[in-house]
This record gives structure tokens, C-alpha cells and sequence, in this order.
């Protein structure tokens, strides 16, 4: 008989980075959380407060992920133009969390980075939310999506599958929240997001 898989949270630790500072010792497999201003993201960080209330309403605060996937900072993101690379040094006037992985093989670094880049072929998926939207409002536990496509928090969720990490939720869609939780990120002090760079600002590649 089949039997559930038991949640694993590989060790990690994570650093804030207010505005007007930059993260200059990421490893690819890691990620950060942060904020977009699209119509996307403030329905994301809606819906995230219909189910992350009470206590757990601190991780509710990101709207974005992006997985690191190289020593010079660049990383591969889903906004609502597609499935992009580019640097983090686009956020350094937004407020974000970096999450550090450790004790895991550089192998499975190279795993996370090598699908990452394979989802530059992708859409965001545009579809995937809306499936979010309606069971958060509805309480249904159903979901529906596209083949192809993806959502910010789904793409770096999946891409941490390929080291062991077992999540609580499906992971191609998961939400910010989700990986905040996970992972025990929180802000710790009420600070500013600072400015949300736009979605097109420094693009190196971008799915079509």
C-alpha cells in the first residue's frame, strides 16, 4: 500500500536585504523572495491572504520567486511576459530574502539550474492562477493548468524538487507563501518594499 511522502526541509538559512543592498554570495539552487507589481502578483499576494492567516499571515508578504542559476547572480524568473533571465542586481532598490540551501551536492545545484534554464521555453501560466484564485476563494481542493507553462513560486519549487525537497503542496503551484513557510522565512522588522523594477528592465532572455 502506497503511503504519503513525509515533508523533507533540506537545512538552509536566509538573509534580508533592505533596499539599496545586493546579494553578492549566492550559489545557483538558491532563491529569493521579493515583490512584483503586476496584476499577477497582487493577485497572488491576495489569495495568499485568504489561506496564510492569523500567524502565518508574515509569510504572505512576497509575491515573487526567482531561482539563482549561476556565481554572478543571474536568475531565471516567470512574470507575466514569460519565463526570463537576468541579474539580481535589478532588484537592488527592492526589499527581498534570499534563502541559502545547504549540505546538498553541487550535482543537485546543477540539477536545479539545468531545469530552470529548460523552462525558458515556457509561458507563465496565466491558467495556473486562475486555478489558485478559484480554490482559494471556494476552499475546493481542485487545480488545472497548461502543459508549458509556469508561475514564478511553481518554477523555483520545482526546480528544488530535483534536490530531495519534498514540499506540502503541489509544486507546480506553489505560492511565494508557501516556499516562505517552508522554509521559515519572515521579516523580522516592518520595512519598505522599495521600488519594483519593471518586468522588462535588463532582460537577457525570455521565453517566446
Amino acid at each position: 500500500m502506497a503511503t504519503a511522502a513525509t515533508v523533507t526541509r533540506r537545512a538552509s538559512r536566509w538573509q534580508h536585504y533592505p533596499p539599496g543592498t545586493e546579494v553578492k554570495d549566492a550559489r545557483p539552487g538558491d532563491f529569493l523572495l521579493t515583490h512584483s507589481r503586476s496584476w499577477t502578483g497582487r493577485l497572488i499576494r491576495f489569495g495568499q491572504r485568504l489561506r496564510y492567516t492569523g500567524a502565518d499571515t508574515k509569510y504572505a508578504r512576497w509575491n515573487h520567486a526567482a531561482l539563482f542559476v549561476n556565481e554572478g547572480g543571474d536568475i531565471i524568473e516567470a512574470l507575466g511576459s514569460g519565463v526570463q533571465l537576468r541579474n539580481v542586481s535589478v532588484y537592488r532598490e527592492t526589499e527581498y530574502h534570499v534563502v541559502y540551501l545547504q549540505d546538498i551536492f553541487d550535482e543537485d545545484r546543477q540539477e536545479e539550474t539545468t531545469f530552470a534554464y529548460y523552462c525558458l521555453n515556457d509561458k507563465y501560466g496565466y491558467l495556473t492562477d486562475l486555478s489558485l484564485g478559484l480554490s482559494l476563494l471556494t476552499g475546493l481542493k481542485f487545480a488545472f493548468g497548461i502543459d508549458g507553462q509556469m508561475i514564478c513560486s511553481g518554477l523555483v519549487a520545482r526546480s528544488l524538487e530535483r534536490t530531495g525537497e519534498i514540499f506540502e503542496v503541489d509544486t507546480w503551484r506553489a505560492m511565494p507563501a508557501d516556499l516562505a513557510k517552508h522554509f521559515h522565512v519572515e521579516l523580522k522588522a516592518p520595512v519598505d518594499r522599495g521600488r519594483i523594477p519593471d518586468a522588462s528592465e535588463q532582460v537577457k532572455a525570455r521565453s517566446r
